[in-house]
């Protein structure tokens, strides 16, 4: 809004100050005609005009007079105003020839009024842009004052302390954010060490969810160096730790996994080195070899096409697929190890399953390591079932499908560990397979490429009972994401 300077009407004061003006002016000058006719030395039709004139003179300068300070009270109350409203000043006011006619006090003043007013606007133009950053961030932002009071809380921290939107926290006392005593004590030890640097530390909080956060709190200095207020960000670094301890159990059990092979390929490799001299302990030893470097073999491979399944560098190959020819080709390529343990393989499926939308030789792939599994964890004489069926969705929704299960007489699994079944190099107990020798990715490599193809994922099994393996695919092709139940995330 430009301020402009409006001529004003005639108000008591100014006309006061008028008259008392006009007498000041005029009665020197009538008391001394006065006292000239009185002696006779001027006429008295002379001093009647003289005082008329006079008294004409003095209320045209009293007029001009009350004009001048009119005009200047209005402008000082425009300039007053302008910075009540920071507004902007007009700039007749402010350049050389607003100096001519406003004075040289005035247009310092209107210059400094102007230089203020641009500050004030460019701040809070500042402030605006910093306070959409800040609401928007993801990470939760909470500024104190010196005393450990909340003055600003954003959308995100009040979502990551379970804050609902309507609760007014402006002016309470910052321990008020999060009753968890962990918590408490970090944010006690910031109000305390408000004065100081910048700090950062981690925390495991329980309330009102359990997550680590990082707390980074930074002191706001006035401009003479004393503290003003204290900044605190939180992030939630729950997923990071998860990671961190996932990668370290993934390098402790591939570790583990390598080592055993790779210590009989060395043992047997410095037997034969030094010489075997019967025949036969020489072919069983270099058997032994073969053994482990087709094991170490199949591990590279399977953590080969995990990593391309989760990077997704091998797209999905879609086409109309028979689900009973599926599991017919399954079990011929695995007929020859179930006979050669005595395992009887079954296969119980019904005639004209409606046509899958999937990836062939993936699968495949599924089946495969399924009755892999299974062959391995079923002793002589047991039994292996292929089944497949028209099934529902077992999360909801309804949508139309073909469930294939593998299910086996094996010793069964602990519901313990169940969840943790598709982990990579989880097993439930070493010491219960009949034949050693599996990568520990079989599972993992099954969960991916059921989540490739939006379907679903169960595991059941009972101790000495045996288990079985469920995998459900839509009719149609999806790309649902989460289908594996009961299974943690990669």
């Amino acid at each position: 809004m430009a301020i402009v300077s409006t001529r004003r009407g005639w108000t008591r004061p100014a006309l006061a100050r008028c008259i008392f003006l006009a007498c000041a002016g005029f009665a020197p000058g009538a008391v001394g005609l006065i006292v000239l006719a009185a002696a006779d030395r001027l006429a008295w039709g002379l001093s009647a005009a003289a005082l008329g004139l006079g008294l004409v003179g003095c209320l045209l300068a009293a007029r001009a007079a009350a004009r001048w300070w009119e005009l200047r009270s209005a402008r000082l109350d425009a300039l007053a105003r302008a910075l009540e409203e920071k507004s902007v000043l007009p700039t007749s006011w402010t350049g050389a020839a607003g100096a001519a006619h406003l004075g040289a006090s005035e247009a310092r003043l209107a210059a400094g009024a102007g230089e203020v007013l641009r500050e004030l606007l460019l701040l809070e133009a500042e402030r605006d842009e910093l306070e959409a950053v800040v609401r928007s961030m993801a990470e939760g932002v909470v500024v104190t004052d010196r005393r450990g009071r909340i003055r600003f809380i954003n959308r995100a921290a009040r979502l990551l302390f379970a804050l609902e939107p309507e609760r007014e926290l402006t002016g309470h006392d910052l321990v008020e954010l999060c009753r968890d005593p962990a918590m408490q004590q970090v944010l006690s030890r910031a109000t305390e060490a408000a004065g100081g640097g910048s700090t950062t530390q981690e925390v495991y909080i329980q309330q009102p969810v359990a997550r680590w956060l990082a707390v980074a709190c930074a002191p706001v200095r006035e401009a003479a160096g004393a503290p003003a207020a204290l900044v605190l960000v939180f992030h939630d670094v729950t997923r990071l730790k998860a990671y961190e301890s996932w990668q370290s159990e993934l390098v402790a059990n591939l570790t583990h996994e390598l080592r055993t092979p790779l210590s009989a390929l060395r043992g047997y490799a410095e037997t034969l080195a030094r010489g075997v001299p019967d025949p036969a302990t020489e072919r069983r030893f270099l058997g032994i070899i073969e053994r482990q470097a087709e094991r170490l073999a199949r591990m590279v491979d399977d953590l080969v096409a995990l990593s391309e399944l989760e990077r997704g560098l091998r797209p999905l190959r879609f086409a109309a697929l028979d689900p009973k020819s599926l599991l017919e080709e399954a079990a011929e390529l695995m007929s020859e190890p179930a006979r050669q343990k005595g395992v009887e393989l079954r296969i119980v499926c019904p005639q004209n399953l409606p046509p899958l939308d999937a990836d062939r030789d993936r699968l495949q792939q599924v089946l495969i390591n399924l009755l892999d599994n299974a062959l391995k964890y079923t002793p002589g004489g047991g039994s292996i079932q292929l089944g497949a069926g028209v099934a529902s969705d077992p999360d909801g929704g309804g949508q139309a499908g073909v469930e294939f299960s593998v299910g086996d007489t094996g010793e069964g699994i602990a519901p313990a560990d169940l969840p943790r079944l598709t982990e990579r190099f989880y097993r439930a107990d070493r010491a219960r397979s009949v034949e050693p020798g599996g990568s520990g990715l079989g599972l993992a490599i099954v969960k991916h490429i059921v989540k490739l193809h939006g379907g679903r994922l169960r595991i059941e099994s009972r101790l000495r009972k045996g288990t079985t393996v469920r995998v459900w695919l839509g009719l149609a092709k999806a790309k649902a994401a989460d289908p594996v139940a009961g299974s943690p995330g990669l």
